[in-house]
């Protein structure tokens, strides 16, 4: 059985290239005029329906008056709205719009096939082993990008 990597190796080596690609990654998918924490927002009410700007911000990870600015800007976009919380009149809940789903949907496929491009490169055996690494990177990416959960 072979020894466990030791994360901080591992580390060192993986990040220079993840910053890389990250950079690559949203160099070249930027014909959405939407920023990433914009559509991380679309993307959260998308998987979680509509939600307060204080469980919007407590999930992303900022704080309200950044939370509440992105959301104006959406919202000027048509791509959210506000509506009075049912249960409590005094609270106001942010949802995707017809137009927010139909974005989301578009840069979401633009960006899985830009992806899916970069992937194709790389030969059969790099491949196999990006597809045996995929579970783990979901899984930081589960645990670390989602300050709530």
């Amino acid at each position: 059985m072979a020894d466990r990597p030791d994360p901080l190796e591992l580390a060192q080596r993986i990040r220079p290239a993840m910053t890389s690609l990250y950079v690559a990654y949203f160099r070249n998918t930027e014909r959405s005029d939407l920023t990433g924490p914009q559509l991380s927002i679309l993307r959260r009410l998308e998987v979680e329906g509509p939600s307060r700007i204080s469980h919007i911000a407590t999930s992303e990870g900022v704080r309200m008056p950044t939370a509440s600015n992105t959301i104006n800007q959406l919202e000027k976009r048509g791509l959210v709205h506000r509506t009075r919380s049912a249960e409590d009149r005094r609270g106001v809940l942010v949802d995707l719009t017809d137009q927010g789903k139909r974005e989301l949907r578009r840069v979401g496929k633009e960006r899985t096939q830009y992806l899916a491009d970069m992937l194709a490169t790389l030969d059969d055996a790099s491949l196999q082993q990006l597809d045996a690494a995929t579970e783990a990177i979901n899984t930081l990416a589960d645990v670390y990008a989602n300050p709530e959960s």
